[in-house]
Parts: structure tokens; C-alpha cells; sequence
């Protein structure tokens, strides 16, 4: 038997054992899938392995470990607020936990709006019926030649429902803090769904962190719907010791004159697979994309991105940057599709790379596939060294060559960062990636814990 034929062959023993613990306290909307994903993980083959969007990635190595899957929440002991406390402290907002991929049950969530729902996957799903039903599993079937995308639907039992009704402004971003903690190696599944009302508004913002010094495997699907009109601020900080490693999947879809902002930074962790998904459904909509990585050692950073234009008169921006050094690997593929009636798309993609150290790997692949004739679309990827001719600008003015080149590899950074729109978190992201480039900051920032798998 094969690695992967062993690997597929233990989640249908787990999903058949443990059907009955899925299904316990979740609700008939994500019951009602889980069959049916699951078929669809068996049919495409389980784990990827060699297929196209997946071709730089090798996935076996971090899935064939022994790790231990929880079917049923463990009460936290412990005080988390207390374990963990956020770096940009300036920054207010209403903060929700996640450990192992299931809501806290010390969330405590206050000064919102009356209408405004927060609150765990599992409440939604008993107390929203209606509204899980609408949205629930609607969009991340867009990706159906994906079976960690299946595999998400079948295990989920738990994550975060954000609803913001028609017209109602949340001024204070949502900031999801997502810990993995345990005493063995852990693999868990979190499924999460926002929903943005019309001409409402609303910023959230992940971080991502490891409390405990063992191997984590996370497979994440997160849905977002925004009506028309709509508008979402979306941040993601992954900042995990080297021993966690996760596959995060978003799915948006956009109405008339909706506007989606997504920030994906990654800092720290072991092999990160970033998938996103993004569908304009009616005209005007619009979408921006940014990301920025840094990667040392034998980091993996895999970003895949898809933005399909089915409406005309919208406008999709997208510009990833990365930095790697040692055996670190990053690969970007991102896919922009303009269909036949999406006349007046505009549509840009870039992705650019610096390498510091000659055994360092990028692997882009932009695409477009244009079916209409009326629109303006480019894309190009560049990957390369330090710029020798701004480097000697820098040291004929003085400049030391260690700061010269510190300082050209923050400028290269912080044409992405710059899109972030929360201030403090801007200024803390920039704090924080000087110190990442400086080799300054070696372990998860502002833990607690000290984690040892980052050598």
C-alpha cells in the first residue's frame, strides 16, 4: 500500500467510526453534507498528489503523521486570554478564540450591534437555521477538483458565524484568534462563514498561533458572502512555529457593487497551502488581493488564488511578494478568468520574488483566461536578487552594506503592507517584518510559550 493509499484509506476508517461523534450538536445544515463531501474527497482521488493546481506542493509529508483528530470539543482548563495576549495592543477590536478549531467557550462577545451575530458554527447552526441553509456550503463548492476543500466539509464540526444585516456599519473590526494547543500531534478542522448584508460594512481580522510545542496539521474553509453593496476588510496573520502546518481556503462571493479588501501576510510556519477563491457575480463589483511572505529555513509557502469575473464593469487587483532565504520554497499560481458577458473587466496580477540565498525556490505561474473582448488585463511575475544598482546608490551615500540591504528588502515588503488599512496593524506588521528580515524574530511574536520547533 502507498503513503497516500494509507493515508486516504485512515480518513474513511476515521469518518466512518467516528460519523456519529460529526454529527453530535452540529445541526442538519452541516450534517446534511457530510456524506456527500466525503464521497466527492473518494472520488477525486483524496490527498493531492500530482494534480495541476497542486503540482509544486507535496502534500504527503505533513499528512502522513500520527496525529490525533478530536471529534468532540475539550474544555480549555486554562484562562487563554491570560496564555495569549495580542501584540498590537493598540489596536481595539472584538476579539473571539478558537482553540483546535472550536470556539472558546470563554468567547466573550460584547459592544456590538443588537443585530449583529457572532458567535460558534455549531450555535448558527441551531439557532440560524435559515440563514446556515442559505449560505452554508454554497460557494466553496466552486472548488469541487479539491478534496481538502471535501475533506473540510465532511469533518467540520466548529468555527466562527459573523452576520452583519442590511446597512449596519460594525466599527470594530472582528479579530479571530485562532491557538492550537495540545498535549500530541493534532490535526483539526475549522469551518468558517461571514456574511456581509447590503450597503453593510465590516473588517475582520485572523491571526493565527501555536501554544504548545508539537506538530499541527489544519485543514480551514472560510465562506464569505457579500450582498450588494457590501464591503469587508479582510486580514489574515500567519505567525506559527515551524511543527504547523495548514491549508486555509476562502471562498467569496461579491454582488452588484460589493468590495472585497483581502491582506494574507505569513510569517512563520511549516508548509502553508493558501487558497483563495473569489467569484463577481453582478457588475461593479470589486476585489483586491494582496499577500506578503517570508521565508527562511525549509519554509513552504504555497498561495493559489482564482478570480472569476462572470459580470461586467468589475475590477480585480492582485499583487503578491515574497522573500525567501535558506531552503525555503514558495509557490504562487494565480488564475483570473473574464467571461464572455464580463465586458469593461479590468483585471491585474503580479507576483514578485526576492531569493537571498542560491539553494532558495519560487515556482509563479500567472494566468488569464479571457473570453471577452472589451477589457483590460495584465499579469507578469518576476523573480530575482538584490537590485545592484540601488544598493550602490545606498552605500555612495554612506550606508553600510547589512543596512543597505535591510533597507531595500523592507522598502520590497512594505509595498504590499501598505494596502493594510487598520493602523496599528500596520505599523505592528512593518515592526514585525523588519525583525522577521533582521533575523530578529525567531519564534511566534508575543507567545507566551516558547515553542522549540523553529530550527
Amino acid at each position: 500500500m502507498s503513503v497516500l493509499e494509507k493515508i486516504n484509506t485512515d480518513f474513511a476508517t476515521l469518518f466512518r467510526e467516528g460519523y456519529s461523534q460529526l454529527e453530535q450538536g452540529c445541526g442538519a445544515v452541516m450534517n446534511g453534507c457530510r456524506k456527500e463531501a466525503f464521497e466527492k474527497f473518494v472520488q477525486l482521488g483524496g490527498i493531492p498528489q500530482k494534480q495541476e493546481d497542486y503540482l509544486y506542493t507535496d502534500l504527503l509529508p505533513v499528512f502522513n503523521k500520527d496525529y490525533r483528530v478530536v471529534l468532540k470539543y475539550i474544555p480549555q482548563e486554562v484562562d487563554m486570554n491570560e496564555t495569549f495576549r495580542c501584540a498590537v495592543t493598540d489596536l481595539v477590536t472584538t476579539p473571539v478564540l478558537t482553540v483546535n478549531g472550536w470556539w472558546f467557550d470563554g468567547n466573550m462577545v460584547s459592544e456590538i450591534p443588537e443585530e449583529v451575530v457572532i458567535c460558534s458554527m455549531r450555535e448558527a447552526c441551531i439557532k440560524y437555521p435559515d440563514l446556515l441553509y442559505k449560505h452554508y456550503n454554497r460557494y466553496a463548492p466552486a472548488a469541487r477538483k479539491d478534496g481538502l476543500v471535501a475533506l473540510n466539509t465532511a469533518f467540520a464540526q466548529d468555527g466562527i458565524f459573523v452576520y452583519v444585516p442590511d446597512e449596519v456599519v460594525l466599527e470594530r473590526p472582528v479579530q479571530v484568534i485562532n491557538l492550537l494547543r495540545a498535549n500530541a500531534d493534532l490535526m483539526g478542522f475549522q469551518r468558517n462563514l461571514v456574511v456581509v448584508g447590503k450597503n453593510a460594512r465590516a473588517t475582520v481580522l485572523v491571526c493565527d498561533h501555536t501554544l504548545s510545542d508539537h506538530h499541527f496539521l489544519m485543514n480551514n474553509t472560510t465562506e464569505v458572502s457579500l450582498a450588494q453593496g457590501a464591503y469587508l476588510d479582510y486580514y489574515q496573520v500567519q505567525n506559527q512555529h515551524l511543527g504547523a502546518s495548514q491549508v486555509n481556503s476562502l471562498f467569496v462571493s461579491q454582488q452588484r457593487k460589493a468590495v472585497f479588501d483581502g491582506n494574507m501576510v505569513t510569517l512563520y510556519g511549516g508548509l502553508i497551502r493558501n487558497n483563495m477563491y473569489v467569484a463577481l457575480h453582478e457588475e461593479g463589483g470589486e476585489c483586491n488581493l494582496y499577500g506578503m511572505y517570508i521565508l527562511d529555513k525549509n519554509q513552504v509557502v504555497d498561495n493559489f488564488s482564482y478570480i472569476d469575473h462572470i459580470a461586467p464593469h468589475c475590477v480585480s487587483h492582485e499583487h503578491f511578494k515574497g522573500v525567501m532565504d535558506d531552503h525555503s520554497l514558495a509557490n504562487f499560481s494565480g488564475y483570473i478568468r473574464v467571461r464572455p458577458d464580463a465586458q469593461k473587466t479590468e483585471a491585474y496580477q503580479a507576483n514578485n520574488n526576492l531569493l537571498l540565498s542560491e539553494q532558495a525556490r519560487v515556482n509563479s505561474k500567472p494566468q488569464l483566461m479571457i473570453d471577452a473582448d472589451d477589457v483590460k488585463c495584465s499579469h507578469g511575475a518576476s523573480v530575482g536578487q538584490m537590485d545592484e544598482e540601488a544598493m550602490f546608490y545606498l552605500r555612495s551615500r554612506g550606508i553600510g552594506p547589512e543596512e543597505a540591504r535591510m533597507m531595500l528588502m523592507f522598502g520590497f515588503a512594505h509595498d504590499i503592507i501598505r494596502h493594510v488599512r487598520l493602523e496599528p496593524l500596520r505599523r505592528k506588521i512593518d515592526d514585525l517584518i523588519d525583525k522577521r528580515l533582521r533575523g530578529e524574530l525567531s519564534k511566534c511574536y508575543h507567545c507566551m510559550m516558547q515553542c522549540k520547533k523553529q530550527e
